[in-house]
């Protein structure tokens, strides 16, 4: 972590962190308003996450990362910018969606550009599992949205298989598997290195058509 990283933390936390007391949070006392939810997880550096919350301020935006360079970046950016609509958990992504998130409560959940971990041994690693989808279907309203993007084609094939065997969710690109790269996704790093390297990106965007609390 750099210098003004870690001092980001310590003299922004209280504004822009959140810790977990046990209890759910209340996003609407969190951000002070009602209002159409993100969850962005594993957001790395942090770009993709400003330039959606300074364009939509109209909607709030829940971030999950526990890479703290990451975190000291992004809740520096936010300040500068002046944005109210940005809230992050220093924390595991599975434990936010399975205890710190109410059923039904967010209608976006993003997963741009995770640790493919390319090597067959270390697939167990992958984020994108059946349990992880299962948490996602559970924090998503009827209708929301989880949107996924990769350039590592075997971790897109592995995030499809998954996601078409849940039965809650419904591949909004059908008939096609993969869609076109929405506009409001800015390009990453991540994605800019990729293409440098001749990788392809795909994106990956299914609808929540069954309540968790009717399966």
């Amino acid at each position: 972590m750099t210098a003004a990283q870690r001092r980001a933390i310590a003299e922004l936390g209280d504004r822009y962190l959140v810790e977990f007391s046990g209890d759910a949070v209340d996003l609407d006392c969190l951000f002070g308003r009602r209002a159409s939810r993100t969850v962005e997880v594993g957001f790395g550096t942090g770009d993709a996450l400003l330039a959606l919350a300074g364009s939509e301020p109209g909607r709030d935006f829940f971030g999950i990362e526990v890479y703290p360079p990451g975190v000291g970046r992004l809740l520096a950016r936010c300040e500068e910018a002046g944005l109210g609509n940005v809230r992050v958990a220093m924390a595991d992504a599975l434990e936010v969606l399975e205890h710190w998130l109410e059923p039904s409560s967010v209608e976006e959940v993003l997963v741009w550009f995770p640790d493919p971990w390319p090597k067959k041994r270390h697939h167990k690693r992958r984020l994108v599992q059946p349990r992880f989808t299962a948490l996602v279907h559970r924090v998503l309203q009827l209708g929301g949205r989880l949107h996924l993007a990769t350039d590592w084609e075997p971790y897109a094939e592995h995030m499809f298989e998954v996601l078409d065997s849940h039965p809650g969710f419904s591949n909004c690109a059908h008939p096609d598997r993969f869609m076109p790269r929405p506009e409001r996704r800015r390009e990453t790093r991540f994605e800019s290195r990729g293409r440098s390297r001749g990788h392809r990106v795909f994106d990956l965007a299914w609808r929540a058509v069954e309540s968790a609390a009717s399966r």
